[in-house]
C-alpha cells in the first residue's frame, strides 16, 4: 500500500463542521481531493467502527474504487504508528451505504461546498499558479534543452488560469486562426524529408516509406466533408500533420524529426511561424518539447494535444 507522507499533502486543512463535530480533512492539491482515517469517517457519520470497516472492506472487495490510489498510509506525529487514510471518494461510497443523517449532512457538503473549493477554488489554483511559475523558472535554467523545452512551453501557460482549467476538464477552446495560402504535397513533404535526412547520413532507414503511408497521412490534414474542410486553419492543419506524422509511423526512421521539420515548414510557408520582428515564434527547445508531448501521448488524448497545440499556435506570441 503506497505511503503518503505530509509533504504530498502540503499544509491545506478543510475543517468540517456540523451538528456539534468538528473533522480537520487534509487537503490534497495534487490528487484533488482530501483523506480521512477511518476513525474520523466514524465521527463524520455517526456510525460504529466495525461498520466502517465492513463498508470500505466492500468497497475495496468490489472494486468499486482503486485501492492503490485511494487507500494511503500517512504518518502524522500525533501517532505511534503510520495511519491508514482514505480519499474522498472511499468516504463517500461509505457515506451512501451509511443511512444517517450525518452522511446526509457530509455528502451534501462534500458535493457543494467542498468540490467547488477543491476543483474551482481561486486561491487553491493561484496557488497552483505561483508554485507552476517557480517550477518553470527552475526548468528554464537547466542545461539539458529537452528540459528547458519544457519550460518555454509551461512558461507560455502560467498566466492562463482558464487554460489550466480547460486542460484539466479535458476540453480547450481554441481560437480562430489564419487560412492557409500555400499547401503541402507529397512531393514536397519527401523533399522536406530528405532534406532533413542529409543531416544524419548515419541512418541509413530515416525517412524511408515501404508502404506509401505517408501519402494518406499528409493527405489526411487536407480531408473533408460535406464540402467543409475538417482542419480550415493553419494552426489547425500544422498542429494535425505533426501529431499525424508522429503517431502514423509511416516512416521506417525518423519520424519525430520528420514531423518536427514538415510542422515548422508548413507554419514558415503559410506566414505564422514568426512575429512582427521576424523572430520564429517556437524555439527549438519547445519543437522538441511540443513532439515529445505529441509522441508520448495516449491515442485516446489526441484531441486534446492537438487542441493544445493549436491554442499554442493561435494565442501566443513566441513559444
Amino acid at each position: 500500500m503506497p505511503e503518503l507522507v505530509p509533504d504530498d499533502i502540503g499544509q491545506e486543512i478543510v475543517i468540517y463542521e456540523s451538528a456539534g463535530i468538528e473533522v480537520s480533512l487534509p487537503l490534497d492539491l495534487v490528487r484533488e481531493t482530501v483523506w480521512a482515517s477511518q476513525a474520523q469517517i466514524t465521527e463524520l457519520f455517526g456510525i460504529d467502527r466495525t461498520g466502517v470497516t465492513r463498508h470500505i472492506n466492500n468497497i475495496l472487495r468490489n472494486g468499486e474504487v482503486d485501492e492503490e490510489s485511494n487507500v494511503q498510509i500517512l504518518h502524522i506525529a500525533s501517532a505511534d504508528r503510520p495511519v491508514t487514510f482514505y480519499s474522498l471518494d472511499v468516504i463517500l461510497a461509505v457515506g451512501y451505504r451509511a443511512n444517517s443523517a450525518r452522511a446526509i449532512q457530509f455528502r451534501r457538503w462534500a458535493s457543494g461546498v467542498l468540490k467547488d473549493y477543491i476543483v474551482s477554488g481561486v486561491a487553491i489554483n493561484g496557488k497552483r499558479l505561483d508554485e507552476l511559475g517557480s517550477i518553470v523558472r527552475l526548468l528554464s535554467r537547466a542545461d539539458d534543452e529537452l528540459i528547458a523545452g519544457v519550460a518555454d512551453v509551461l512558461a507560455s501557460y502560467v498566466p492562463g488560469l482558464q487554460l489550466l482549467r480547460e486542460y484539466d476538464d479535458g476540453y480547450i477552446a481554441t481560437p480562430d486562426g489564419a487560412l492557409p495560402g500555400w499547401e503541402l504535397t507529397i512531393e514536397e513533404a519527401r523533399a522536406i524529408i530528405d532534406r532533413v535526412g542529409d543531416q544524419f547520413p548515419e541512418d541509413k532507414l530515416f525517412g524511408h516509406d515501404p508502404t506509401g503511408k505517408l501519402d494518406g497521412t499528409i493527405g489526411a490534414i487536407y480531408g473533408g466533408f460535406g464540402g467543409q474542410d475538417m482542419y480550415p486553419t493553419v494552426e489547425d492543419k500544422a498542429a494535425n500533420l505533426l501529431y499525424l506524422v508522429v503517431k502514423d509511423h509511416a516512416l521506417a526512421d525518423g519520424n519525430k524529426r520528420s514531423a518536427a521539420a514538415l510542422f515548422v515548414t508548413f507554419l514558415d510557408r503559410n506566414g505564422i511561424l514568426r512575429d512582427a520582428e521576424g523572430q520564429p515564434r517556437i524555439s527549438n527547445n519547445a519543437l522538441a518539447a511540443l513532439t515529445l508531448m505529441a509522441a508520448m501521448s495516449d491515442p485516446s488524448e489526441k484531441d486534446l494535444i492537438v487542441a493544445l497545440i493549436t491554442r499554442m499556435l493561435s494565442g501566443i506570441d513566441r513559444l
